[in-house]
């Protein structure tokens, strides 16, 4: 994305980030594109508050969604794949890597329901404990879910026990974001950790 600041055409919703709490920035006022992925701009203000602005309001910026952005989910039969495919399109406002990479989700559980349709039980952890960015990120996993072929029920536990740590993260994210492959693979005094998620 580009470092030059744009100013916002209208008034529009954001969360402010770490902490989660929702806000109206003013029309005017004047941001810069850090990232988008997922369903999500991540911008920096002019005075250095970062933000999260939902892509249905990518007008606000002077932007048009790409296509097949919103939402888009597959019309394929339901598998677990196509669940940690939903997944993976949920991404940390602060880091450019998905939440299944990031090893944030540490359960997912599928239950066959009487009538034919599933529950999907999912445990997901935070990269820090106070993030505020916990419910909005629950929300978007139970959104993104709710929407599978023959889903009835999501529900989305967010956990702090045991903690998160880099050793969760996929090969894939460590390469993205530069680090060794065993960057965080040991804890204090060396012993490894186990991996919790795909």
């Amino acid at each position: 994305m580009s470092g030059e600041f744009i100013e916002l055409k209208r008034e529009c919703e954001a969360i402010e980030i770490p902490s989660g709490i929702h806000r109206f920035l003013p029309a005017r006022t004047m941001v810069r594109i850090a990232q988008f992925l997922g369903t999500g701009y991540t911008v920096v203000s002019d005075f250095g508050c970062m933000y999260r602005i939902d892509g249905k309001d990518a007008e606000a910026l002077g932007l048009t969604l790409p296509a097949g952005q919103p939402d888009q989910v597959s019309t394929a039969s339901f598998s677990e794949q196509l669940v940690w495919d939903q997944l993976k399109t949920v991404y940390d406002p602060e880091i450019p890597v998905n939440i299944a990479d990031l090893g944030l989700i540490y359960s997912c559980e599928i239950t066959q329901l009487p009538e034919g349709s599933r529950r999907i039980d999912i445990k997901m952890s935070m990269t820090a404990p106070g993030c505020g960015m916990g419910n909005v990120l629950k929300a978007d996993v139970e959104n993104k879910l709710s929407k599978l072929p023959e889903v009835k029920q999501v529900n989305v536990e967010v956990v702090l026990d045991p903690p998160w740590h880099p050793g969760l993260m996929s090969e894939a994210a460590k390469l993205q974001l530069g680090f060794d492959l065993d960057y965080g693979n040991t804890g204090y005094g060396g012993a490894p950790y186990a991996r919790t998620s795909r």
